[in-house]
């Protein structure tokens, strides 16, 4: 490729890290503790959070991130992202973008949709289980609940043995109230969308109970419930989050790392339906 085009290509490509997101996760971040042993100065926290974005997208190991990113060694950022997973910063930052989009008005809680899907585990670790749809490989399973548009509301890990209506009640009671508009801040869809995976008259009380109406695609009946025209934006956000590499193969056998991958794609969703440059 040719200097000019070099150049050009650089002039165009997209920060991982823009300053519209990072006004929002800098004051999330747990401040930089000194010791006293010395040694080189910390590399920077958006310099560390590029090279964890740059993982989470392409999908490399950590040991082959560019150097020339300057964000440090792959085991420092492997690092940063533990910290501040067990700081729930990624939840927090996911909350934080839930309530700019709800001031924006782009959440429809008039219903949501509940999903998931298996991704193979690559030597084991915590919330991995034999994958009955995989010839009973080890893998995981990204459980995942949207609102109307397929903005991702909450997500959780399990092994790919579990059973996805285990995760129904799990999902809906983990969504924290979301403030920015006037009135009491929302957690509760009006209406709840699932295929016959969910299908469970006790889950159904339990949504009823909760002022939710249920609609849970029935076994044993024909296709053409009608459900599907509600229900298919939850297949496309599990599209988008696996169109995050490191989400398609579980690398990571720590299952803090993947769900803080998980939390950090489902951020990066949002910040995308916020930021339509961000695309």
């Amino acid at each position: 490729m040719s200097p000019k085009r070099i150049r050009r290509s650089t002039e165009i490509a997209k920060p991982l890290v823009p300053d519209e997101l990072w006004k929002i996760i800098e004051p999330l971040i747990p401040a930089y503790e000194p010791t006293s042993r010395g040694g080189r100065p910390p590399v920077g926290d958006r310099e560390c959070l590029t090279g964890i974005l740059f993982v989470l997208k392409t999908g490399i190991p950590w040991e082959d991130l560019p150097q020339e990113m300057g964000c440090g060694s792959g085991m420092t950022c492997w690092r940063r992202l533990r910290k501040w997973q067990r700081a729930g910063v990624w939840k927090k930052l996911h909350h934080e973008l839930l309530v700019h989009l709800q001031e924006a008005g782009q959440l429809d809680w008039s219903r949501a949709a509940v999903d998931s899907s298996s991704v193979r585990a690559v030597g084991g670790g915590g919330q991995t289980g034999p994958n009955p749809t995989d010839r009973r490989k080890l893998g995981s399973k990204h459980h995942v609940i949207v609102e109307a548009n397929g903005i991702p509301l909450g997500t959780t890990l399990t092994g790919a043995n579990r059973h996805d209506v285990t995760q129904l009640l799990t999902l809906v009671d983990g969504i924290e109230p979301v403030a920015g508009k006037r009135g009491r801040p929302r957690k509760r869809p009006d209406e709840l969308y699932a295929d016959r995976a969910y299908d469970s008259e006790p889950h159904r009380q339990e949504l009823q109970r909760r002022g939710i109406v249920p609609h849970l695609a029935r076994r044993n009946t024909e296709h053409g419930s009608g459900l599907g025209v509600f229900r298919w934006v939850s297949e496309r956000t599990l599209g988008w989050l696996h169109g995050f590499r490191r989400l398609r193969v579980r690398f990571d056998r720590a299952d803090e790392l993947h769900e803080a991958f998980l939390d950090l794609a489902q951020s990066i969703i949002c910040f995308r339906k916020l930021n339509k440059k961000f695309c």
